[in-house]
């Protein structure tokens, strides 16, 4: 999808035409990977990078996206990350959540990320650090009245900014179903 419209921008008779216009799409490509971009990033727009993720997070989260909303608020300490049903009162919504982040929180703490990497991709920020660094965070779940919460804790800066880089990530990748901060609702 996204190579299509990146062989558009790079080719033809515009200013940066021909093998010019070529070089110019090999440099942004070569500066969005040293960037930490992943390939798929540099080309596609941020709509498809969001749309992919919502159909490989259909696989992995039980729960709607559609119905739900994921909120991540960086903390001195790490992080907390609540999945919330959009309805009040929402149960099969919530109960599908609990399920999934109880799981999560599990698999975390064992330093097993694979369902953020098939979601997102392997080389996800933050992410070969938390898998490293697993054993200095400790991720504990408590449940929510419209969903559950997931809240990551620990005494290493490194791990820290790797959380924070993280929860960056799945913001930008979850678009409309996620946001920044923590409430209650």
């Amino acid at each position: 999808m996204g190579i299509g419209r990146r062989r558009g921008a790079g080719a033809g008779a515009g200013a940066f035409g021909g093998s010019v216009g070529v070089a110019v799409v090999g440099a942004v490509t070569v500066v969005a990977l040293a960037a930490g971009c992943s390939p798929q990033d540099s080309g596609g727009s941020r709509a498809d990078r969001q749309g992919s993720v919502a159909e490989r997070g259909e696989s992995v989260m039980p729960f709607d996206l559609e119905r739900t909303t994921h909120r991540f608020t960086a903390t001195a300490t790490g992080g907390v990350q609540d999945v919330v049903a959009d309805r009040r009162g929402d149960t099969r919504q919530i109960d599908l959540i609990r399920v999934h982040l109880r799981e999560e929180a599990e698999a975390f703490g064992r330093g097993d990320f694979g369902d953020p990497a098939a979601i997102h991709g392997a080389d996800m920020p933050g992410l070969a650090e938390l898998r490293a660094g697993h054993d200095r965070i400790e991720v504990r779940y408590t449940e929510r009245t419209d969903g559950a919460t997931l809240t990551y804790t620990t005494r290493d800066s490194a791990l820290v900014d790797a959380l924070h880089d993280w929860f960056a990530a799945q913001l930008g990748d979850h678009g409309a179903h996620a946001e920044s901060g923590h409430g209650s609702r």
